[in-house]
Order: structure tokens, then C-alpha cells, then sequence
């Protein structure tokens, strides 16, 4: 029995420079550009047999604008990041250098007051190890791009420290196969597709 899980990164709410941490802002303009010309391609996920989302407005928003009417799921919610929530990433160094540099290096530990890396991937391979496992259903789920990292980084049991070297695009896919505690990344690309045709 498994099943197979299709993240879809939300859009941008903001350049990367002013990205913030736990960004709660709605997404803008070009965001919205964004989701009107991936749509045609993404809305066959619509499909999927179980349609979630996580709270952060940019995921609800982008799942809507998909045509996918996702569920809100509590459990995929961003990683939280206590007192430095709002903040960029600049900021929070310009305040509290040590404490970044602390939290950048050791996984365990958690200087802003939330939740450590290590805490943030269990809690997102927690949920996807709670999906219902029915043989071939497929599940989609909007969610931020740190989101889809640490459920990267559990699917390929890789250090706590690979977080950092995984990129994910706003609008983005990636797909996992299996059931709790034995995933699988997969990759669809465009000439796999056609060579199944």
C-alpha cells in the first residue's frame, strides 16, 4: 500500500530579499501573475484524491487560485521562528548575530525562542507519515518552500544540515511515494512523460 504526495511550493509574496520568516503577508501582484500562468499546467493536481494546504495565507491563496479548494492543515504549518517571526533574515542577524550563526550550524537548537530544524522536519515528516494510505491515492499539498524542505529532508532520511541545500522555487512540484517511514523521492519530468506516451 502507498501513496503518493505532490508538493506544490506557494508563490511569492515578495522578492527574496524581503522575505521574512513565518511571512504571513498575502501574495502580491506578481505572485498572483505567477499562479494565472502555471495554472493550466498545475490544475490536473486538482484531481488528487485528498487536497491540502498549509495556514500561511500565500499557500491558502495559491491553492485556491490552482482550482484546488485545499483543506487547511495545521500540521503544515511553517517552522516556527519565536521572536525573529516577521523578521528577514538580515534583520534577525543584525539583532542577534550569534544567535543565527547558532541556529545556521547546530540543527538541535532553537535561539530564537521556537522551534529547532531538527523539531521543524519531525513535525512535517510527523504529518506526512499520518496521511491515510490507501493504494494508489494521490494527495496534494500547498505548502511554503521551507516546508517542502524538511519534508525532503525526512522522505530522504538526510542530516538535519541538508536543509540548507535544498532550493525549492515558488510554484514548484515535488513528488513522494510510499507510506510512514519509507519514502520515496520521485522525479516527473517532461521526457519521462513522453516517453510513456
Amino acid at each position: 500500500m502507498s501513496l503518493r504526495v505532490t508538493f506544490v511550493a506557494a508563490a511569492r509574496s515578495s522578492l527574496p530579499p524581503a522575505e521574512r520568516f513565518e511571512d504571513d503577508r498575502p501574495l502580491d501582484q506578481a505572485g498572483w501573475g505567477e499562479v494565472e500562468r502555471v495554472a493550466p499546467q498545475l490544475l490536473p493536481l486538482a484531481a488528487a484524491d485528498l487536497r491540502y494546504c498549509s495556514p500561511a495565507p500565500r499557500s491558502r491563496a495559491t491553492g485556491e487560485g490552482l482550482g484546488y479548494a485545499p483543506l487547511v492543515q495545521l500540521g503544515l504549518r511553517d517552522c516556527d521562528m519565536g521572536r525573529w517571526r516577521g523578521l528577514t533574515p538580515g534583520e534577525a542577524m543584525a539583532r542577534e548575530p550569534e544567535a543565527v550563526d547558532a541556529w545556521l550550524t547546530d540543527p538541535r537548537t532553537a535561539p530564537h525562542g521556537g522551534e529547532s530544524l531538527v523539531d521543524f522536519v519531525s513535525r512535517i515528516g510527523g504529518w506526512l507519515d499520518t496521511r491515510p494510505v490507501e493504494d494508489g491515492c494521490r494527495v496534494v499539498a500547498v505548502a511554503e518552500p521551507s516546508v517542502i524542505r524538511a519534508a525532503l529532508v525526512y522522505v530522504l532520511k538526510a542530516p538535519p544540515s541538508t536543509y540548507w541545500n535544498i532550493d525549492v522555487r515558488p510554484l514548484s512540484t515535488t513528488s513522494v511515494t510510499g507510506r510512514a517511514g519509507r519514502w520515496h523521492l520521485r522525479f516527473d519530468g517532461a521526457s519521462a512523460q513522453r516517453s510513456r506516451a
